[in-house]
């Protein structure tokens, strides 16, 4: 059970409970739930009782327990707790049963692993000054928000700059709108996008300019440009490029990523992958959240994240056999799991338009 689907649980549940009359209350649009805290109890922890205490007149002790019951007997679901003054604590069975779910619906959805219409019933229209990184964050703002599901355009206070176009932005309108506006007015580059992109490239120039939150400096320098594992950009990238190389290299071997199924011995999910397969399935969340509040650097982080966490999984459990080595389930396994981190890799950066390169 993904992150997802646990919160579509939880929220089916509470319509349950609504249906039955045992909770008198609306039911929300959406559940939210978070990976536990170290220290906590189970694998994810749920606010929904706190939230709906005050509408059902209920304490959220009692509210917590309605829901527990129902949220207990649903497939995937091994145990749920009550903790503090009403917080659900999931833990969840067979997590490698949960793993095979992330890499089968990654594989599934392919780049748009993440995308949803949680905000199907939004509309927005961003409005930015003439200036580049303004553009460049209102456009990646709106690609996330289109990724789930919302509508909307893009409209500048002038005329566009005409290099714009070489930085992958479109402005629908310019000018005074006689509508509502959600302005999008970042720490301006201090750089024109000509300047940028003959210093930068058009790659390296939107990393470095939706990198930083919208009320920091962009960092802009020659360091964006280096080969090299201190640059995070270039270290996103070659982690997407080294996924794709094990692909290649087990077609070569004769055989291909297949997600083995848990409990065969030995268990080909290895410990060294649990960051890794943690970070894919919080994907969909973070894009969600990078959307709801108008941040595409939080998808720049949770990138370097799984490419940090690619890379220390890679060195741990190779995917590919070395020498005399036949390729077994572990194997199959492994690479299935860096097929699926090259895809998230890929996905991400295509939200920030930029390229994810086959070959580094």
């Amino acid at each position: 059970m993904t992150p997802a689907e646990l919160s579509r649980t939880v929220l089916h549940a509470v319509r349950r409970a609504v249906d039955e009359d045992a909770l008198r209350a609306p039911v929300p649009a959406r559940v939210r739930v978070e990976r536990t805290r170290p220290g906590g109890s189970g694998d994810y922890a749920c606010a929904v009782a706190l939230q709906l205490a005050g509408p059902a007149a209920l304490p959220a002790l009692e509210v917590a327990r309605i829901l527990r019951e129902r949220v207990a007997a649903e497939p995937g679901v091994g145990r749920v707790e009550i903790t503090g003054p009403g917080f659900l604590s999931f833990t969840l069975d067979a997590p490698a049963e949960s793993d095979r779910a992330v890499l089968a619906a990654v594989r599934e959805q392919g780049l748009a692993y993440g995308h949803g219409d949680a905000l199907r019933d939004e509309i927005h229209q961003f409005h930015h000054a003439r200036e580049v990184r303004a553009a460049v964050t209102a456009q990646a703002v709106f690609r996330l928000l289109v990724a789930q599901g919302a509508r909307g355009r893009t409209t500048c206070e002038q005329a566009p700059d005409p290099d714009w176009v070489r930085l992958g932005v479109t402005v629908d309108a310019y000018g005074t709108s006689p509508v509502p506006l959600t302005e999008i007015r970042p720490v301006p580059a201090g750089a024109t996008a000509g300047e940028l992109l003959e210093r930068l490239g058009p790659d390296a120039a939107r990393w470095g300019l939706l990198r930083a939150a919208g009320h920091d400096r962009a960092a802009l320098g020659p360091e964006l440009l280096v080969q090299g594992e201190a640059n995070p950009l270039f270290r996103v990238r070659y982690a997407h490029a080294r996924a794709r190389a094990l692909t290649r290299g087990a077609a070569l071997l004769g055989f291909t990523a297949e997600a083995a199924p848990y409990g065969e011995s030995p268990t080909p999910y290895d410990a060294a992958a649990r960051p890794l397969l943690d970070l894919m399935a919080d994907h969909p969340g973070v894009l969600l959240a990078g959307a709801r509040h108008r941040a595409p650097d939080r998808v720049a982080r949770q990138l370097e994240a799984v490419a940090h966490a690619f890379f220390d999984f890679h060195d741990s459990c190779p995917p590919l056999p070395a020498g005399d080595e036949k390729p077994s389930a572990a194997h199959r396994t492994r690479l299935a799991i860096a097929e699926a981190a090259g895809t998230v890799l890929a996905g991400g950066l295509s939200l920030l338009g930029i390229r994810a390169p086959e070959h580094l």
